[in-house]
């Protein structure tokens, strides 16, 4: 391989991280460097493969920031399955011994298609689901946030809903320009390989399912397998993503 293939190979490799990045909003000099060189490094490794899923999932743009209605009724059926499930299940009350003095906690019951097994017992969480792939549940402590960080492959949609009723609007989440605080809507779908940040600043817990479902796409199976190497590919580098939280799966 000569150096002109390998320099015309670079400069399109950077092309799709320009491309990528660029599907953010309110960029500037501290976004560029993060994605380049800090929490956004991975997901612009993989942006030629997320430039790929893009366009295998068309005719479903991808809208960024989604409404439940903009997903087909059947990714919506199983998401109103799980959050009745997880009124049901009364999910506070399990979780609530568990989290104690710990900033943030997040517990894992699906992780990217693969059962979760751990003491704590919310049967419905294990039970066949075709869209999703990963469930779990963030828990902020009292005045606990995140950093700026961006998630790694778009084969998936990030599913948030919000357990517990916050009072005020100190509990939100941000993507680029959009503000959305759990006062106001209890459920938010978005890409997460879009720039975001959580924040509760209350003075209480905020308990909030954590879900991965699939993208809408022609050929679901062919997501679900993007999965399954996502599935391997994070077992090395989970405590990256997850070192600032107490993480409970095995």
């Amino acid at each position: 391989m000569t150096l002109l293939n390998v320099g015309i190979g670079l400069l399109a490799f950077f092309g799709f991280g320009i491309y990528d990045l660029s599907r953010n909003r309110k960029i500037d000099a501290s976004v560029i460097k993060r994605y380049f060189t800090g929490n956004g490094l991975f997901t612009w490794l993989l942006s030629p493969l997320n430039t790929l899923l893009d366009i295998l999932s068309l005719p479903y743009i991808n809208k960024g920031i989604y409404k439940l209605e903009d997903l087909p009724t059947t990714h919506q059926a199983e998401i109103k399955r799980l959050i009745e499930a997880s009124h049901k299940e009364n999910l506070v009350e399990k979780l609530a011994e568990k989290i104690k003095e710990n900033p943030r906690t997040m517990f894992f019951f699906k992780w990217y298609g693969q059962e979760v097994k751990n003491d704590i017992d919310v049967p419905s969480f294990c039970e066949p689901y075709k869209y999703i792939k990963t469930i779990g549940v963030s828990v902020f402590n009292k005045k606990q946030s995140t950093s700026k960080h961006f998630g790694p492959m778009r084969a998936t949609l990030r599913v948030l809903y919000n357990v517990n009723d916050m009072k005020d609007k100190t509990a939100y989440i941000e993507v680029g320009d959009t503000l959305h605080y759990w006062q106001d809507e209890k459920l938010f779908i978005f890409d997460d390989t879009l720039q975001h940040q959580s924040f509760n600043e209350s003075d209480s817990p905020r308990y909030c399912l954590f879900v991965d479902i699939l993208r809408p796409c022609l050929i679901p199976s062919l997501a679900a397998a993007f999965v399954s190497v996502l599935c391997v590919l994070l077992k090395g580098v989970n405590n990256v993503f997850y070192k600032n939280w107490k993480v409970v799966k095995p």
